[in-house]
């Protein structure tokens, strides 16, 4: 029986944040909704106010005053559940104490995938309004909602009515959806449907699990970062004021911060915004430039000659005549002005490297861009200007820390000390996991960020455990491309950045094999060294001459979404580019996506997936479990009983992963797969297993 499952719950606002799971003390189980595949629909009331009467537990269940037996012989029953963003239904039902652990269909996993990339808007409503189903009304909850009205007090007949059509869309959207993988040209892609719904399972059960915490490690974590903050604040403020002398300026302000870096006086973003956002005619530019003078000003920018800074030409007919409507200027791109080549930074004193910098990356205060001018500032022997721009970038890096990851865990920390964490996998584009609350994702990488010292073991004497796969996107890039420089070298055991760390550093500047790592991704995703600094840009050459192979079949994949307007995996994943043209330069629009989707897709969205589900199966009947997965690692929290067995589970993955790439896919994966685990009382303090 396919049964169609919707539920609602409370929930609790603390910390400025809406936490929606079943670990809040607070939140409520209200209703329960199925739907058979025969049209029999059931709504269980689990809990309500007391216009309906006082609830009264239910000995042993911890739910209220319902036929609880009757939704589990409903899942007992069941051969597949279906639902709408299925794992948060899944840990509601675990945590309510029902069991179901057979198949699931998510329809919105199933939208997504046959999204082929495009990362359309994936609620229910919209869902059921992209395929013209007219079962699901969402706004009849609304006037509630906005007035800060519970679930729980919503009258009883009309949260039934809206869970009702919830279901029914639920339903529909699943046979319609079923249909369309069942029928070229979908059909192809049923396959990672079928294995992104059972690794579903498995993110519910890590969400369910959690990860404990230590929180006087937090505390400490805290006061470590605040009191780096603080000493980095006051010598920012010390360079600040030798630039900028009493002008006040905030940081936090990308604002005031382009200031500092592009100019000596708050004044000049006036001028940018008009002569560089909107265009000037020459009247108005003339006027500008003799009114304000500024050296700055006069450097950055000259107005169009082709257009005379309207932006737009008249162009003429063959007779002489002009056509009825100016055309974009093509010398400015419609701008009205031209960036100088030479264009001076003022602030900090140094040059961009060209026009076509200038205009491509513009004012910005973005991390990328920061990178940039540091490392095109070290290239320059301009220690200081580096100095500023490396602090600038750290304090940022200290706030987001500070409030994504120290507060973010804290207030996401439930009662029992643990933090549960949320893994996705319809977030980005490519299928690689996402995660909130906080999301874990984002943590840096590599054995130094002290945030991880708060993730302990839930048991006395555990260990944390990291398998950790070696160099996986390069290696599948090797594999894709079939580069035979690649291939030789994963197979010998080449360390590609460390490799890179030393190319950049040899050349003069000094690089770590962390620091490294986006310098390996970058030109294997497309990226040219242009306008990243001398030494960089001559790694970034040397790439590309030393990998042929792998350039190479970047060109067949542009040739490929060229002329069909989708890339495909061996996995039977498939990414479209609508609208793909062809660029001055020959090459697609959406190059570096048309690179990087193949790479990383198969990677980390089904490689990484596949062995997670083997050390899951693994695992069964055991007290460690799986409690994340970050890209390429993924993380086990290990019973001091159980440590001889988790590490054979490791080597077996390592022994197994070729055989199952080619039972799940057909694909014979031939080069070296490896997974490199490292296991210690924290996840900060892990090391290698020998």
């Amino acid at each position: 029986m396919k049964l169609t499952l919707d539920i609602e719950h409370t929930v609790t606002q603390r910390d400025g944040k809406t936490h929606f799971d079943p670990f809040e003390p607070n939140n409520d189980l209200v209703m329960i909704g199925t739907l058979t595949d025969k049209g029999e629909e059931k709504i269980f009331t689990v809990y309500h106010n007391s216009v309906h009467g006082q609830p009264t537990e239910v000995e042993g269940m911890g739910l209220m005053n319902f036929d609880g037996a009757g939704v589990q012989e409903l899942l007992n029953e069941a051969t597949i559940l279906v639902g709408h963003n299925i794992v948060h239904d899944l840990v509601w039902l675990w945590e309510s104490g029902f069991q179901y652990d057979g198949p699931v269909f998510d329809t919105m996993l199933a939208e997504y995938v046959l999204q082929r990339g495009q990362k359309q808007p994936l609620s229910l409503e919209v869902c059921a309004e992209r395929y013209d189903l007219n079962t699901k009304k969402r706004d009849t909850l609304k006037e509630y909602l906005s007035k800060g009205v519970s679930v729980a007090d919503i009258p009883h007949d009309e949260l039934s009515a809206y869970l009702s059509a919830d279901l029914h869309a639920t339903q529909e959207l699943s046979d319609t959806l079923y249909k369309k993988l069942s029928t070229s040209p979908d059909s192809v892609l049923m396959e990672p449907v079928v294995l992104s719904n059972r690794v579903a399972i498995s993110l519910a059960r890590i969400y369910q699990r959690g990860f404990k915490i230590d929180q006087q490690a937090l505390a400490r974590v805290k006061e470590e970062f605040e009191m780096e903050k603080e000493e980095l604040e006051e010598a920012v403020d010390l360079q600040v004021t030798e630039l900028m002398g009493d002008v006040p300026i905030n940081l936090n302000s990308p604002e005031q911060l382009s200031w500092v870096i592009y100019s000596r006086k708050p004044k000049d973003k006036k001028v940018w915004a008009d002569a560089f956002t909107h265009g000037m005619v020459k009247a108005d530019f003339n006027s500008t430039v003799n009114r304000l003078s500024t050296k700055m000003y006069k450097a950055h920018a000259v107005q169009c000659s082709s257009c005379y800074g309207a932006g737009k030409v008249r162009k003429t007919k063959k007779d002489g005549s002009p056509f009825a409507r100016p055309t974009k200027c093509s010398t400015c791109n419609g701008v009205g002005y031209l960036f100088r080549p030479t264009a001076e930074l003022a602030g900090l004193k140094f040059s961009a490297p060209n026009m076509k910098w200038v205009s491509a990356h513009g004012f910005s205060t973005s991390k990328s861009n920061l990178e940039m001018l540091e490392q095109i500032a070290l290239g320059k022997n301009m220690i200081e200007a580096a100095k500023f721009l490396r602090n600038v970038r750290r304090l940022s890096a200290l706030d987001t820390y500070l409030s994504s990851f120290v507060d973010g865990i804290k207030s996401f920390t439930k009662g029992d000390g643990m933090l549960h964490v949320q893994l996705t996998q319809h977030m980005t584009s490519t299928g690689r996991f996402s995660g909130r609350n906080p999301n874990m994702q984002n943590m840096p990488r590599g054995g130094t960020f002290p945030i991880k010292r708060v993730f302990v073991s839930r048991f006395d004497g555990g260990r944390i455990l990291e398998a950790d796969f070696a160099q996986l996107e390069f290696r599948t890039a090797a594999f894709l491309s079939q580069d035979e420089t690649a291939m030789r070298e994963v197979s010998e055991g080449f360390d590609v950045h460390s490799y890179t760390a030393k190319v950049i550093s040899d050349a003069g500047l000094p690089t770590t094999r962390q620091e490294a790592k986006a310098h390996t991704f970058a030109p294997l995703y497309g990226a040219t060294g242009y306008g990243r600094g001398e030494s960089v840009a001559a790694y970034y050459k040397h790439f590309v001459n030393k990998y042929k192979g792998i350039s190479q079949w970047h060109s067949r994949l542009a040739s490929e979404a060229l002329n069909t307007g989708v890339v495909k995996t061996p996995s039977h994943r498939e990414f479209s580019f609508p609208g793909i043209t062809r660029r001055w330069n020959g090459d697609p629009t959406h190059f570096t996506q048309i690179k990087n989707y193949p790479v990383q897709s198969f990677a980390t969205a089904d490689i990484v997936p596949l062995a997670l589900l083997y050390m899951e199966e693994l695992l069964i009947g055991k007290q460690s479990c799986v409690v994340n997965t970050v890209h390429d690692s993924i993380v086990i929290d290990v019973h001091p009983k159980e440590e001889d067995y988790v590490i054979k589970i490791i080597d077996s993955t390592n022994k197994s992963l070729h055989a199952l790439i080619l039972q799940q896919w057909g694909v014979d994966f031939n080069v070296p797969l490896l997974l490199e685990a490292k296991i210690g009382d924290n996840w900060l303090d892990i090391k290698d297993l020998s």
